[in-house]
């Protein structure tokens, strides 16, 4: 599918100090959500050296991407330091050179984006979550591997998200088995819509490897606090009972985090080298 861009080649906001390595901006207009958005793609060292020019990389694709690379595009002013986190793992050989493709959620669209479900908490009665796979597969995923080196098959394909970015994760993988394999679901909303994400989660056999977290604080209120850890452990046993043991499943229940950028940053390093360990 042919994608109305415009592509910045240059490297985004040399000097600016809470960007490390190689990041690009690319105007993307997507046909089926009828909107733009950035698309924010951080190359790993080396990409462009001439002994690499032939060489072709994984590609981890990560939601709401203004709040990954850069304090000054984050909501919170609070980044998940994915440049310098993979920068770091990539050096010391922890994880694979790696492409990171942070894909910008819609703004004022956010919720109808990452919503598959009908929801009267928040109130969304027309949903557009069930078109966001084919987002990704039909646009997404077909623009950066036209435009990168990338290497394809769901063995070099990961996707992750936070909160409604790691609901609308989950929800991805379900409707797309085989296309991602390996996905980070952090602080997933996974109570939304009467928790209807489990009904689906059930019916999927073919599960890719995963990397559960949430925090213990994450509601602030106990009462809630204790659901969304149960939320998630429920969501673990789904994912036992479909055959996934230690080495395809981590959960971490991290004690007294709270639903926060600063939190998913803390864990990503961990996130990371468990989802690329062999």
């Amino acid at each position: 599918m042919e994608q109305s861009v415009e592509i910045n080649n240059a490297p985004v906001a040399p000097g600016n100090p809470s960007v490390t390595g190689d990041l690009r901006l690319h105007e993307f207009s997507s046909r089926i959500f009828r909107n733009q958005r950035q698309l924010r793609i951080w190359l790993p060292p080396g990409y462009e050296q001439p002994e690499n020019r032939d060489r072709r990389y994984p590609v981890f694709y990560l939601n709401d991407g203004q709040n990954l690379f850069d304090t000054a595009t984050s909501f919170t002013h609070i980044e998940w330091q994915v440049d310098e986190t993979a920068d770091r793992l990539i050096r010391e050989g922890s994880i694979p050179p790696t492409i990171f493709v942070g894909i910008d959620n819609a703004g004022v669209e956010r919720l109808k984006e990452y919503l598959p479900y009908r929801s009267l908490n928040p109130v969304i009665l027309r949903p557009q979550g069930g078109k966001y796979p084919r987002f990704l597969t039909e646009e997404v995923l077909p623009f950066v591997n036209q435009n990168y080196r990338t290497a394809k098959g769901p063995e070099n394909t990961s996707l992750g998200g936070s909160s409604l970015g790691g609901l609308i994760s989950l929800y991805s993988v379900i409707a797309t088995p085989d296309v991602f394999g390996r996905v980070l679901l952090e602080s997933p909303s996974l109570w939304i819509a009467n928790r209807q994400i489990f009904r689906q989660s059930r019916a999927l056999r073919r599960w890719p490897k995963i990397f559960l977290a949430v925090g213990t604080r994450e509601a602030g209120r106990e009462d809630k606090d204790r659901q969304t850890v149960e939320n998630v452990r429920e969501l673990e046993r789904i994912l036992r009972r479909a055959g996934l043991d230690e080495h395809r499943l981590r959960v971490m229940v991290d004690e007294g985090a709270t639903h926060s950028e600063s939190a998913w940053a803390a864990r990503f390093p961990e996130a990371l080298k468990f989802l690329f360990a062999n």
